[in-house]
């Protein structure tokens, strides 16, 4: 969670001036009048700007506040002769005053506008939206489905670019322009069961990225990275992760999935929102989500291959003759990492698969070549029983050396760019939680899942991780992780790539105990032990022997 509240300077005027006509009562009489006219002239002033700008909700405190002090302070200065108020009456009104002052700043902490970490890599980042549709599938979704209603896809993507020109404004967060965002901002409000304006902040957000600007300079072709979000999400939610990734020199596609994700906004203007629903029947909401994963991995599939005509510039934009069709990742969110899972093994063309806390709803698992690493939250009691033990089975399957990583400390919505806007976890505890769709760890859950961490900025690129912030703290683990993944599927002669299921190394401490440190798989520039069939935990929660700590 972003710890640091932004105000602009007519919110800043505005509540040091709300503070002014609370406080100005308790002053000595000579200086009381001028600040009192000056407080007043400030507040009434940045009110009025604010007004016409479009106020935050989080500033109707403010105003309420400063509403309420106003005629108080300002009345004995108008009318000579006028007493104030006694002490004993003023005090518990400039008391609640000065709360509904400060629940403003309090609000605006608590839910920000989302401010992206700055991507380290070397390259600017460019995103294009793209709609594709698939000639060969029907739409099934629509109640009545026409012969001539085909299965369409909306692809946003975020690539390395040249620097865009002065003046260039920076792409909005959720959409391509702001009434766009706001649209995709509610649907994904009302799919939580919040209520619209808590969101709000996600609209006026602005990312890293530039629309439609040219790909970096060279003929060097880049890997790509197809990305399903998670059930009734968006692909914008992993905002922070794509940029980071794109500034390395990697291609993130995100797939908006239609009647599936919160809101889907064509090109023609309509708006599809989604149609997923929970039943409270276990059996029959698994049975659902296992037709929401095939579709999604029916998706994944057809983009990967529309990768080559927008290589070759069949489909025009700025990435021809810029793809590296031959180094494709298929990668998801929770119910998205599980189609991420399924693609792999229908689709051999896939060079891994990245699973981000997402359990597996194949109905038929088989046996697939290709490596997955899977990253998962800190395993507690609101997991679901079966969902490491069918994730472990469906790992196994692989014909290439896969591994779980628990990662301490996160919750579901950690790998995604939620703890960037939403409060923090106690306080997101106390939200709506109507109950959703099958939750990705098996179980029926409440759509808005505990949060972790915040996620901090992270780096990664061609060859070994290296994670580090140029001008602040560590990064966080979970997007340092998830990095790591993406860097270790896609890079040239990395032997992470052989990394197993590998249990936290022991070392001996001759001045005290045994202490246990990662294993060298995860760190850079190390040898490595390969040790296939055990699942490995980051950080402390391991069980005896480097088993993972019983749920």
């Amino acid at each position: 969670m972003s710890a640091h509240v932004v105000l602009s300077l007519w919110e800043v005027l505005l509540v040091l001036g709300a503070v002014g006509l609370v406080l100005a009562r308790w002053l000595p009489p000579r200086p009381r009048r001028p600040v009192t006219l000056a407080a007043a002239v400030v507040a009434v002033l940045s009110g009025v700007v604010l007004g016409v700008l479009g106020p935050r909700w989080q500033m109707l405190p403010v105003v309420a506040g400063a509403a309420l002090a106003l005629p108080f302070a300002v009345s004995p200065l108008l009318r000579r002769g006028a007493r104030r108020a006694p002490w004993w009456l003023a005090l518990p009104g400039a008391a609640l005053c000065l709360a509904l002052v400060a629940a403003g700043p309090a609000a605006v902490w608590a839910l920000p506008t989302p401010v992206f970490p700055e991507p380290s890599g070397r390259f600017a980042v460019g995103t294009a939206v793209l709609e594709l549709t698939d000639p060969e599938r029907p739409e099934t979704a629509t109640p009545a489905p026409a012969p001539e209603d085909r299965r369409t896809v909306v692809t946003q993507f975020w690539y390395p670019a040249q620097r865009p020109p002065a003046g260039a404004h920076p792409a909005p967060y959720l959409g391509r322009t702001e009434d766009e965002a706001r649209v995709v901002s509610d649907a994904l409000a009302d799919h939580s069961g919040l209520p619209g304006f808590l969101l709000d902040g996600l609209p006026r957000a602005r990312t890293h990225a530039a629309y439609d600007v040219p790909a970096a300079d060279g003929t060097e072709r880049f890997p790509v990275v197809l990305f399903s979000p998670g059930l009734g999400g968006v692909p914008a939610q992993n905002t922070a992760w794509a940029e980071e990734l794109a500034s390395h020199g990697y291609v993130v596609v995100g797939l908006d999935h239609p009647y599936d994700s919160a809101a889907v906004v064509l090109t023609d203007g309509r708006t599809i929102r989604t149609k997923v629903s929970a039943t409270g029947d276990d059996a029959e909401d698994e049975r659902r989500a296992a037709g929401w994963t095939a579709v999604r991995a029916a998706d994944l599939s057809f983009v990967r291959a529309q990768l080559g005509r927008v290589h070759s510039g069949a489909l025009a934009g700025p990435l021809t003759g810029r793809l590296d069709t031959a180094r494709v990742v298929a990668a998801g969110h929770s119910l998205g990492g599980g189609a991420a899972l399924q693609a792999a093994r229908q689709d051999p063309q896939f060079a891994a698969a990245i699973d981000l806390d997402g359990y597996p709803h194949d109905p038929s698992p088989q046996p697939y070549r290709q490596p997955v690493p899977a990253l998962t939250q800190a395993i507690g009691p609101d997991t679901g029983p079966d969902y490491l033990p069918q994730l472990t089975r469906v790992l196994a399957l692989s014909g290439a050396t896969s591994y779980r990583l628990t990662v301490p400390g996160t919750g579901h919505l950690t790998f995604t760019d939620a703890p960037l806007y939403l409060p923090p976890p106690p306080l997101a505890r106390r939200l709506p939680r109507p109950d959703g769709g099958p939750a990705p760890h098996g179980r029926r859950e409440p759509r808005l899942p505990r949060l972790g961490p915040a996620p901090r900025h992270g780096g990664s690129g061609p060859g070994p991780v290296r994670v580090r912030h140029p001008r602040g703290p560590p990064p966080d683990r979970a997007l340092r992780s998830q990095v790591h993944c993406v860097n270790s599927r896609l890079n040239f002669g990395t032997s992470r790539t052989e990394a197993a299921y590998a249990p936290p190394v022991r070392t001996s401490n001759r001045k005290g105990p045994r202490r246990e440190r990662p294993h060298p798989t995860l760190l850079p520039g190390r040898r490595q032990r390969r040790t296939r069939g055990r699942d490995h935990d980051l950080g402390s929660g391991a069980g005896k022997g480097g088993r993972p700590a019983r749920a």
